[in-house]
């Protein structure tokens, strides 16, 4: 049994044949999937996909370069929106200095905010970072964000990095990307994470894995992801599977649903 750690089940190349995609997860394998929050206009939908579907949860949160609706959310928005029972996890959220240009100030102080909330509420994390590592590991400790870990999404950051967010109490969270073949530190990154301490996701409909890549991702496509790590550690895919999934009910703190 597989867990697709963040999908992002309310985009249109997904919404569009939703009963497809759960049933095409179903049948590679992939049973639980946790479908992410992006912004405060679309939160509704992911909420009702989760709400939906007994195998599904979701987050709740703004993405880092997201700034479209125009304004910011606001501690008490934020903790409201996460009240609800298949709201599992605060994000995404982090830092993304690579898309956006300028001042950067808005985005650590968003990033605060959803720290301050996910300890408010007990809840894990859900960080995305890119060019922005340093930024991302100071806020955390600044924030006291080891008091609820959570998870590296999409990790294609360094060993050290990697050491550094698992020492905030952190999981590590491999998508697509470590099928390619030009990921070669990322692929040595996941021969070193423990067991224990890892996740695998799709970030679909982006990042189709190796035989898909090029393709709309979707989460049936985490078994590659899954089939991946297991190759370049020598172990059994039934290994990696067990792992990341126990891991996954531990760290949101849900049961496995039939």
């Amino acid at each position: 049994m597989l867990v697709d750690s963040h999908c992002h089940l309310d985009f249109p190349q997904l919404q569009a044949d939703l009963e497809g995609v759960l049933a095409r997860m179903r049948d590679h394998g992939v049973h639980h999937a946790l479908t992410i929050s992006t912004t405060l206009a679309t939160f509704p939908a992911v909420l009702a996909v989760a709400q939906g579907h007994p195998n599904v949860w979701c987050s709740a949160g703004v993405h880092p370069d997201e700034r479209a609706d125009g304004r910011e959310v606001a501690l008490d928005e934020l903790v409201r929106m996460a009240q609800d029972e298949r709201v599992v996890a605060i994000g995404e959220t982090g830092l993304d200095y690579f898309r956006v240009e300028g001042d950067t100030g808005w985005q650590r102080e968003r990033f605060r905010v959803h720290i301050r909330a996910a300890r408010a509420l007990g809840k894990p994390l859900v960080i995305h970072t890119r060019e922005a590592a340093a930024d991302t590991l100071r806020i955390l400790e600044e924030e006291g964000a080891r008091a609820v870990g959570g998870v590296m999404h999409c990790f294609t950051e360094t060993w050290d990095v990697a050491q550094a967010a698992m020492e905030l109490g952190f999981h590590i969270s491999f998508s697509g990307i470590v099928t390619f073949k030009n990921a070669k530190d990322l692929k040595e990154v996941a021969k070193r994470v423990p067991l224990e301490r890892m996740l695998v996701e799709t970030d679909s409909p982006y990042l189709a894995p190796v035989p898909h890549r090029g393709e709309s991702n979707q989460p049936a496509y985490v078994r590659h992801v899954a089939e991946e790590i297991a190759r370049l550690r020598g172990i059994p895919l039934e290994e990696v599977a067990r792992a990341t999934t126990a891991n996954f009910f531990r760290l949101f703190r849900v049961a496995p649903q039939a």
